[in-house]
């Protein structure tokens, strides 16, 4: 049995590798293209013969090839540069000077499977919980407001088990109707009034979209069962201080995958071992369950392809949201608030950065001389050479001495590999 703590990133191709085919033939609803086309971009990552990028150093000649990876939120090894992603694109989206709070929307158990049957359901989980808090702080105001929100839905719970939620980011406040607009903060809202709207807006979705008769029996059930609304949890204060890596703390919602693999513990070939921290003790439990049941649980959570992860709302609304913050900017300037400070900016980190940052290297500088290394090729597997270096560097231009100028260092190269060949 492996020690604890010595499960790879490999680990969870390799059950895959030994278990997915069987899976599929013992769970046919899974053997789709949405399930395995996850799971294959899962195993072929970073494999060359996926595409590539090649780079030369026009000194020496060393070669390096680096295989693309696939950027996948299934994939353990894609992990960290999908967040890096979505931190980019999220931080850009908030506006200064503005507070954020965080919400947590949860449903009863009974209600999970109408969003496992019809994953699509959650779009409209995403678009009824922006309403809801809308709502809510419209009531709270006594003057119909309009917030913005960033909406997460959520399929894991934390042992891996199908527990649909929202996660949302939201503004503090909002911006008042009319001619003058105004800033509203917000600085308390009562839970039960929170409660009682989720249970409405709720119930009152899956009784319009599931369409069937045991569906609107089950929720006449739970109104019953539920007399003082369901569980929706906001956050005190800013999220997180000082709005600092905001975006962070968000994305962790979208992409972490259902077991990370830093709570793997032991793969025998037929049971999987992991752990979790349970929420409500939070102390940590363990599971140690057959190696089929454990990729159901992984699977469940891979959605329909082009499921919008993270969906804007209201004030961040992609149509409006350049113009409401330049509203916001001028309404806040002079508020007690400052707009320096309110958020970090992440900037965008392309891939020499990431493994500058992870790993303390600089992988396109040349190992042998330490020399920079240019990109030579880029290959696509279903495109075929999609950036030829050389035919970049020698096409025909005006005889200005540039071409001879770029074409040297590889007519340099090209000897020296015959060289080498030699």
């Amino acid at each position: 049995m492996k020690q604890e703590g010595r499960a790879s990133k490999d680990t969870l191709r390799q059950i895959f590798r030994d278990h997915w085919q069987v899976f599929k033939q013992r769970y046919p609803s899974y053997d789709t293209p949405q399930y395995d086309e996850a799971v294959q971009k899962m195993l072929g990552c970073g494999n060359a013969e996926n595409g590539y990028a090649t780079y030369r150093c026009m000194h020496c000649g060393e070669k390096v090839v680096v295989a693309f990876s696939c950027k996948s939120s299934f994939c353990l090894s894609c992990a960290k540069s999908y967040v890096d992603r979505w931190v980019e694109y999220i931080s850009g989206h908030l506006f200064p000077g503005v507070k954020y709070r965080h919400v947590v929307l949860t449903m009863p158990e009974e209600l999970r499977i109408y969003f496992y049957r019809n994953k699509r359901l959650l779009s409209e989980l995403a678009s009824t919980g922006h309403r809801m808090m809308q709502d809510a702080l419209t009531r709270y105001f006594g003057e119909e407001v309009e917030i913005g929100s960033i909406v997460v839905p959520q399929t894991a719970g934390r042992s891996g088990e199908w527990n649909p939620h929202l996660h949302i980011i939201m503004t503090s406040g909002g911006l008042t109707k009319g001619k003058d607009r105004k800033w509203l903060e917000l600085r308390y809202i009562p839970f039960e009034m929170l409660h009682k709207k989720w249970q409405y807006y709720l119930f009152g979705m899956i009784k319009k979209h599931a369409g069937t008769k045991d569906a609107a029996g089950h929720i006449d059930r739970l109104w019953r069962q539920y007399p003082n609304g369901l569980v929706a949890y906001l956050e005190k204060g800013e999220v997180p201080e000082g709005g600092r890596g905001l975006a962070r703390y968000l994305v962790k919602y979208v992409v972490s995958p259902p077991i990370a693999v830093s709570r793997l513990i032991d793969y025998d070939g037929g049971e999987v071992q992991y752990w979790w921290k349970d929420h409500r003790s939070h102390k940590r439990e363990e599971a140690r369950i057959d190696v089929m049941r454990f990729i159901g649980r992984m699977v469940q959570h891979i959605l329909p392809k082009g499921f919008q992860r993270i969906r804007y709302y209201g004030l961040h609304g992609t149509c409006k949201a350049r113009k409401v913050k330049e509203i916001l900017t001028q309404l806040l300037v002079g508020y007690r608030q400052a707009v320096e400070g309110a958020y970090t900016v992440i900037a965008d980190r392309k891939y020499r950065t990431r493994i500058k940052e992870t790993f303390g290297i600089d992988p396109l500088r040349c190992k042998k001389c330490g020399l920079e290394m240019a990109l030579e090729e880029i290959y696509h597997p279903k495109y075929g050479v999609i950036y030829d270096g050389w035919k970049e560097l020698t096409r025909d231009e005006p005889e200005t001495g540039r071409r001879d100028a770029v074409r040297r260092p590889f007519e340099e190269v090209s000897l020296q590999m015959q060289f080498v060949r030699a």
